[in-house]
Order: structure tokens, then C-alpha cells, then sequence
């Protein structure tokens, strides 16, 4: 019984700002604490900001683990752990072990690295259409195998050895007309007869096979061990012999090693089963990125095949969750704002507050179910506060907002309008980044019926801070509206002291829509927008009802 418990990530959105990265942090810890049944884990779905960085590095909090996709792979399904074989394994050991094991392939390994696999048609095939008497020396039989397979004992020779030469002939015939077959080195199958042996022994055959389990004379046993001649006793009568022998030669003569379908267990399930669809095999291996052997999947396995469980925080945007979240297991949303695109195959615990910030309803979180706010916990969700909320200018701040950072402050023992500036003073560090990280830093998607579009924004506290930044950014817009990777693009550049918003926009029907929403001065590309500073509350909402008409 598998006792590990499921993992479930925390996450929120792509492009992730602080209150999206603290939040995931803060609610993770909150679970762990009242849920023991799973493990609970932050996530990221992008690259932290310089403002994050800082909140991070301020209470030595790690950045969480970067994940980009949430589809379904092959380390979430619960495939089969077999151990894997020798090469040298013969037919018959390899066809028991695939009856008693209820499996039709097996992974041939050295050490834990794969070799290749045989299949239980493999096996069939070798039994049913080998019918060279050399085949037996051409796959390098190791007499082990030989004994295995014949029940036999090796009264003369070493059984380390292996049969590499030589072709196996039955010895029924009399001596005299024996010396005209066997051949040095071959493999002689006879009965209880003295001369026949004497003459398999005189001819230099490698090894001759009693059957019958009739004992060798010690004259017969001299004589092979001064000619190098093993000597090897079976229960079974001659027939029986000769027909099981060609069962003991090693797996590795037919094993399939050249072009091998495996996986891997981060390849994604969606893309395993169309691998999987094309080829009749019923099972196929699995390794990690140096080759090393972990079991094997069947195609029964999706049957029972586990999403990845995800809590989203932050958003409930579907442009805007991890890739594949509709093959996820939505267990949870926790945010505060609009209503989105989010679909769930069942109902989930969804909880949106119309407060600032998700870092508020986290903290109420923390105080209903009465889990104790480590310092750097209250230092996170603080610092998430105060910047969703541009330490309380926007109009998305409310009371619980205020109220909740001024006991988080307390708690992780930090001057709130003192933390608050160096914050946004190391968020504000834009000359030596590159345009793209900027403009991609906090993007977000949007849709109107059948229009998308996608608002960034950055925020600081002096316009020193973007100098020279604005022409850049309309440059880097209009090279991605004319490469068809976005329709219409709005970018906001808030003074967080001044209180107000330039919004750069480009795009198809920008000007217009910009023009018809706030009835500016819109310039060209770019109008300035007194006291706006929320994307959520004051930008949004304007631009959607101005596409709406």
C-alpha cells in the first residue's frame, strides 16, 4: 500500500506579482497546518519580480519551485514497479517469470541501467521458429542455464562456462556411424550406452547430455576430464530433452533493444497514450534522463491514472493558470477578483472577497481556523498587502485591508511606510533589466467575446525611475501586435506617490477604446490617467465596457 501523501500545488498566476508568490506561500503553510493528508506545496508559474525578490530575501523565505504546466504525466500514474533481468536469463526462466508475475514483457537491465525488453511473443517466436541446431552456441548459452532448464547436475566441467561453439545432435545412432556427424565442440544428447559416450568423448564434443539421469561410469568421467569434455546428467528421456533445451538459451539473443518506446517520467500522459496507440505492445518502460531503469507502464494504467491537484490563488483566470489546467484537479480558489473563466469538473471551495488583496482573506484564514502567524508568514502577507494595495492608495484598499497589514506588521515586527518604500524602490530598478522582462513582469490576459487583450503594469515611486522606458515599451508593443503574438496591448506605468497612470496602449481600435472609456486627452499611443492606479478596479472594468459597445 503506497502510504506517500499526494502532493498538491499552490499557485498563482503567470507573470506572478507579490501578492501571487507570498500568497501561495502563506496559504500553503496555513494547510499544511490544518491538513495534514496531503502536502501542500507553493508553486510559481513565472519568474519573480525585483519587488518580490526583495520581500523574499527580506524574510529569508525561498522562492518556490518554478512550474509551467499542470497536464498529467507519466510520474502522476501508478505504473508498475517490475524488477528488472539479466540478459542471460534463459527463455524458460523468463516465460515463468511472466506467468507467475501475470505480465507479457519484461525489462532486460545491467545494473539499473535498461538494455532492452522482451515480450512474451519474443519468446514464442524463438521457441517455435528456431529450428538451427547452432543456435544454441550462436546465443552463447551459459550452462547454468542449461542445468536450469534440464533439472540436470554437471557431474565434469565448469558450469560458469558458457556453450559458444558447436552445433546439438542426438547420439541414437551406433558409434560407428556417430563419428561421421559429431563434429569438435558439438553437444551430444544419449542415452545409457557406454560406447556411444566413449565416442562422443573421442570425437571431442564439448559437453555430452545423459539423459534419463542414468550416472556416468568413472572410466567415462576420467576420459572427460583429461578431453575437456563436460559431462551433464538429466531426469528427462531423450525427447523431452532435446525439445526443452532450446529453452535455455539467453533472453539477450532476442531481446528488442534497437528503437525501443520508452518514457520518461516527466513526458506528459496525453502524448504517452498517442505514443502507446501506435504500436500493439501491451507494456513499455519507463527510465529517468540517464537511462536508469523504473518500471513499466500499460495502457490500463491510465485507467487509474491521478490529475495533478492544484489550489489557485490569486486569480481565477484561465489565460492567466498554469498550462493544462483544465487536466488539473482544481481543489480550491482563493482570491479577489472578478469572476472568470475557471471551469471545474466538481464543485471546489471557492472563496472571493472584494478586498485589496488575497494576502487579506489568507490572513482572515489564518485567524478563523486559529493556526499561529510565524513572523516571516505576517512579514509575506504584510508585504503583499502593501503592495496590491500601493500601501493603501488604490481604491481596491479597504478596511480588512488596513487593518489586517497593521496587525501582520506588528507580528513581523517591521514599520510598515519605512518596508513599504525600500519595497517599491527595489521594484523600481528598471535600467538594467531588458524591456521584455519588464513588460512581461506583471501581464495579465483578458477576454471580450471574441477579443483578447492583455494589460501590464508596473509601479513606482518616482518618474526618474522610467526614463527613457516609455518609448521602449511602444516599440516592444507594436513589434508583438505586428507578430501576431497579442491583438491589442494597454500598458500602465503608475507613480505610486503621484497617484496616477500613463497608459500606453497599441493595437487595432486601442486609441478608440481608450478614448471612449476615460474621455482624456489620449494622445497618440499613450494617455495619463489622474488617480488611476488599479488594473483591477479603475483600467479593466473601463476598457471592457468600452469593447462592449
Amino acid at each position: 500500500m503506497d502510504t506517500r501523501k499526494r502532493t498538491v500545488w499552490v499557485a498563482g498566476h503567470k507573470n506572478p506579482d507579490t501578492d501571487s508568490i507570498c500568497s501561495a506561500i502563506a496559504y500553503a503553510y496555513l494547510k499544511n497546518q490544518i491538513n495534514p493528508k496531503y502536502n501542500y506545496e507553493p508553486v510559481r508559474a513565472g519568474h519573480r519580480n525585483e519587488e518580490t525578490h526583495y520581500v523574499l530575501s527580506y524574510f529569508n523565505v525561498p522562492i518556490p519551485r518554478y512550474v509551467t504546466d499542470v497536464q498529467t504525466q507519466v510520474k502522476d500514474i501508478e505504473y508498475r514497479v517490475m524488477e528488472g533481468v539479466s540478459e542471460d536469463i534463459s527463455l524458460m526462466k523468463a516465460w515463468q517469470i511472466m506467468r507467475d508475475s501475470h505480465a507479457t514483457t519484461l525489462p532486460i537491465v545491467e545494473g539499473d541501467m535498461l538494455k532492452g525488453v522482451i515480450t512474451i511473443g519474443d519468446i514464442a517466436t524463438a521457441y517455435m521458429e528456431v529450428a538451427d541446431n547452432r543456435i544454441l552456441a550462436a546465443a552463447g548459452t551459459p550452462y547454468k542455464n542449461i542445468l536450469e532448464t534440464l533439472e540436470g547436475e554437471m557431474i565434469v566441467g565448469d558450469v560458469n562456462r558458457k556453450f559458444t561453439q558447436g552445433k546439438v545432435v542426438v547420439g541414437a545412432a551406433n558409434p560407428d556411424q556417430m563419428e561421421e556427424f559429431i563434429d569438435e565442440h558439438d553437444m551430444i544428447i544419449l542415452g545409457n550406452r557406454y560406447d556411444s559416450q566413449l565416442c562422443a568423448i573421442e570425437m571431442n564434443a564439448e559437453c555430452i547430455i545423459i539423459t534419463q539421469e542414468t550416472k556416468a561410469s568413472m572410466t567415462i568421467q576420467k576420459l572427460a576430464k583429461e578431453r575437456g569434455c563436460s559431462i551433464i546428467t538429466t531426469p528427462y528421456d531423450t525427447f523431452t530433452a532435446a525439445r526443452l533445451l532450446n529453452q535455455s538459451m539467453p533472453i539477450g539473443k532476442f531481446m528488442v533493444c534497437d528503437d525501443l518506446v520508452k518514457f520518461k517520467p516527466n513526458d506528459f500522459a496525453e502524448k504517452v497514450k498517442e505514443t502507446m496507440a501506435k504500436y500493439r505492445h501491451h507494456y513499455f518502460p519507463i527510465v529517468d534522463e540517464k537511462g536508469h531503469y523504473l518500471g513499466m507502464l500499460s495502457k490500463r494504467n491510465f485507467l487509474e491514472m491521478t490529475p495533478k491537484a492544484v489550489i489557485l490563488v490569486d486569480h481565477n483566470e484561465k489565460s492567466q493558470a498554469l498550462d493544462g489546467i483544465e487536466e488539473a484537479e482544481i481543489l480550491e480558489i482563493i482570491d479577489h477578483h472578478r469572476l472568470g473563466s475557471i471551469e471545474t469538473m466538481q464543485p471546489v471551495f471557492f472563496r472571493n472577497q472584494p478586498v485589496g488583496c488575497t494576502a487579506t482573506i489568507i490572513y482572515s484564514m489564518y485567524r478563523e481556523n486559529g493556526v499561529e502567524i510565524k513572523k516571516h508568514i505576517a512579514g509575506l502577507l504584510c508585504a503583499a498587502i502593501l503592495s496590491d494595495t500601493l500601501m493603501f492608495r488604490s481604491p481596491t484598499c479597504t478596511d480588512l485591508d488596513r487593518n489586517a497589514a497593521t496587525a501582520l506588521a506588528e507580528i513581523a515586527e517591521i514599520d510598515m511606510e519605512h518596508f513599504a518604500t525600500e519595497m517599491f524602490h527595489a521594484g523600481s530598478d528598471f535600467n538594467s533589466k531588458p524591456v521584455d522582462e519588464i513588460f512581461n513582469q506583471d501581464l495579465k490576459k483578458f477576454g471580450v467575446g471574441d477579443k483578447t487583450f492583455e494589460v501590464g503594469q508596473i509601479s513606482f515611486m518616482s518618474d526618474k525611475d522610467v526614463d527613457g522606458l516609455k518609448d521602449k515599451l511602444l516599440n516592444f508593443m507594436r513589434a508583438r501586435i505586428e507578430s501576431g503574438k497579442s491583438e491589442i496591448i494597454f500598458f500602465m506605468l503608475t507613480n505610486i506617490l503621484k497617484e496616477r497612470t500613463e497608459l500606453l496602449f497599441e493595437g487595432d481600435g486601442a486609441y478608440e477604446i481608450v478614448d471612449e472609456a476615460f474621455h482624456e486627452n489620449t494622445g497618440e499611443k499613450s494617455v495619463v490617467l489622474p488617480g488611476v492606479v488599479s488594473r483591477k478596479k479603475q483600467l479593466v472594468p473601463q476598457l471592457m465596457a468600452s469593447m462592449n459597445q
